[in-house]
């Protein structure tokens, strides 16, 4: 893990908390509790030291996300078009050239997630740095260089929505974090909640 004088602090990161929980019955998902706090807390908690700005993306309950202590910014794009829209207005908003991305339902995030895909973006001179465990990439757990943000824009503009199409019109490195798989469990449904509450 790299050390605390070696994360990088010029990037600006931002919690995706913009999705209507559908999964979860329709209810915003950041704010559920788990242990005792809400899901976004844990997640603040894990990427706020990591980086040097810190956003919440979201599109409803904004005064509840505000008392955090952040910056909330809602979707430039309207009808809750998923967490592109909301890397695309993280972008926008970001005082720095590079932009990480957490999804609120992700409690155990690692801690060195940042300082790991910045060594892959900036040793590969890729555009985006993506998490990976095992085979499966996690889209949601990514860092990419402000400068993205029109070409993104012209992509969401034309109708893209999915992740992944938007992902292969860039130079994307995808970074193992095989050591650190089961910080990457997000909590998508009541039971998956129930679940981790139980394992406190």
């Amino acid at each position: 893990m790299p050390s605390a004088q070696h994360m990088p602090h010029d990037i600006t990161g931002v919690i995706l908390a913009g999705g209507l929980g559908r999964r979860m019955g329709g209810v915003d998902k950041g704010l559920r509790m788990l242990r005792g706090k809400p899901l976004a807390a844990w997640v603040i908690e894990r990427l706020a030291p990591q980086v040097a700005e810190l956003l919440i993306n979201a599109n409803q309950n904004l005064a509840e996300y505000s008392s955090f202590g952040y910056r909330v910014i809602p979707d430039a794009i309207a009808g809750y078009a998923g967490p592109l829209a909301g890397l695309h207005c993280a972008l926008g908003a970001a005082r720095h050239e590079l932009v990480a991305t957490a999804p609120c339902d992700s409690p155990f995030l690692p801690a060195d997630l940042v300082a790991r895909l910045h060594a892959a973006l900036t040793s590969e001179n890729a555009q985006l740095a993506v998490a990976r465990t095992h085979e499966q990439p996690h889209p949601v757990f990514c860092l990419c260089r402000r400068d993205v943000h029109a070409h993104l824009g012209a992509f969401l503009e034309n109708g893209g929505r999915k992740i992944d199409a938007w992902y292969a019109t860039l130079r994307v490195v995808e970074v193992a974090f095989d050591d650190e798989a089961q910080a990457f469990a997000n909590i998508n449904t009541a039971d998956e909640l129930l679940t981790h509450e139980r394992e406190a």
